[in-house]
C-alpha cells in the first residue's frame, strides 16, 4: 500500500528570487522563507518516495489554443527556468504517474494526461524550496485557474479525495507527498476576459496566451514588465481566515464558492487556491497547521505556508 505522509500548502513567487533587495519588511520576508525550510526539513526526516506537486501554469506549458481542467504529468517533465526557477528535466516516474492517471479515469476523474509537460514556477517554486536536496521524483498535477471557465471548487475537491483513493491502491508500499503550490490571495494585472481585452497591455497578454506555444520567452520580458508595474492588491483578512480554516479543518466550506465569489474575495490570484483544496481533499480535509502568513505587497501576494499530518485525516474531534 501506498501512503501519503505529508501535505503541504504554499505559496509562490518568481519575485522572491528577483527583488529580494526591495521588500521594506525583511522579517516578514525571511519569515516565510523560514516556513519553507522548515516544510523542507519535515520531508527530509520523512524521505518521500515521490512527490505529486500540485500547481498552476502561469501561460508558460498551457495556451489558449488547448487548456484541459487537470493535467497530469506522465513523462518527461521540463521546467521553464524563469526568474531564477529551476530549469530544464525534472526527476520523474513515469510508472506510478501513469498508474494514478489511469485510476482516476476509470474511477471518474477524466485528467489529461501529458508525456512531455513543461511547468512553470506554478511549480517549480515548489521543487526550488521544498525539495532542496531531496533526489525524489515530482509528479505534477496542473489545474486550469487562469482561463475561464475554471473547474469548479467541488470539482477540484473530488479530484483531490480520488487521488488519495488512487495513491493507496498503488500496492507498492512507497511514500508520497502532496504539495499544493499557489495563492494565498493576489491579483494579477491580466485580462479578466480574454476574448475580449480591453487595452494594449491586455491585447498583449491575449496574444502571448494564445501564440506563446514554443516561444514563450519572446513574451516575457514585456509581460514581465507589466506585472512589476502592478499594484500590490492583497486582501489579508480573507487569507487570515483560510489560514485559520485550514487549521480547524474547515477547508471543505470553501467548496461552495464560485469562480466568480472566489474571485471577489480573493482576487485572479486566489484561484490558485484550487491547488491548496486538492490537497486538502486528499488529506481528508482533516485539521492542518500554519507555519507562517506574510502579506508581501512587493512580490504582489498575501505569502503562506500550511501543512496537513496524514496521521490526523479523518480525525475531526
Amino acid at each position: 500500500m501506498t501512503a501519503i505522509v505529508l501535505g503541504v500548502g504554499a505559496s509562490h513567487s518568481t519575485l522572491m528570487n528577483t527583488h529580494w533587495e526591495k521588500v521594506v519588511d525583511t522579517a516578514r520576508a525571511e519569515a516565510f522563507r523560514d516556513s519553507l525550510d522548515e516544510v523542507n526539513r519535515r520531508l527530509k526526516e520523512l524521505r518521500p518516495d515521490v512527490a505529486i506537486i500540485v500547481g498552476s501554469n502561469h501561460f508558460r506549458g498551457f495556451w489558449l489554443d488547448l487548456i484541459p481542467p487537470f493535467t497530469l504529468g506522465v513523462g518527461e517533465v521540463v521546467a521553464s527556468g524563469e526568474s531564477g526557477t529551476p530549469k530544464g528535466p525534472q526527476k520523474t516516474d513515469p510508472v506510478f504517474a501513469n498508474d494514478l492517471a489511469t485510476y482516476l479515469v476509470e474511477a471518474g476523474s477524466e485528467v489529461a494526461i501529458s508525456a512531455r509537460l513543461q511547468i512553470d514556477h506554478g511549480q517549480s517554486h515548489a521543487i526550488q524550496y521544498l525539495l532542496t536536496d531531496l533526489d525524489i521524483p515530482v509528479v505534477p498535477l496542473v489545474i486550469n485557474v487562469f482561463a475561464p471557465p475554471l473547474p469548479t471548487l467541488e470539482r477540484c475537491a473530488q479530484l483531490g479525495r480520488r487521488l488519495a483513493e488512487a495513491i493507496e491502491a498503488h500496492a507498492d508500499g512507497r511514500t508520497v507527498a502532496v504539495i499544493a503550490s499557489g495563492g494565498l490571495s493576489h491579483q494579477l494585472p491580466w485580462p479578466s476576459n480574454w476574448a475580449d481585452p480591453q487595452d494594449d497591455d491586455e491585447k498583449f497578454m491575449v496574444d502571448a496566451w494564445l501564440n506563446g506555444r514554443g516561444e514563450w520567452e519572446r513574451f516575457d520580458k514585456r509581460r514581465r514588465e507589466i506585472i512589476l508595474a502592478a499594484q500590490p492588491c492583497l486582501f489579508e483578512d480573507f487569507d487570515r481566515r483560510f489560514l485559520a480554516d485550514l487549521e480547524a479543518g474547515r477547508l471543505e466550506d470553501y467548496l461552495r464558492l464560485s469562480t466568480a465569489e472566489l474571485e471577489e474575495i480573493a482576487g485572479n490570484g486566489g484561484q490558485e487556491l484550487r491547488t491548496w483544496l486538492v490537497m486538502a481533499a486528499a488529506l481528508g480535509f482533516a485539521p492542518g497547521s500554519t507555519l507562517c502568513y506574510s502579506p508581501m505587497p512587493e512580490w504582489l501576494t498575501g505569502m503562506g505556508v500550511g501543512v496537513i499530518e496524514p496521521n490526523t485525516a479523518g480525525d475531526t474531534t
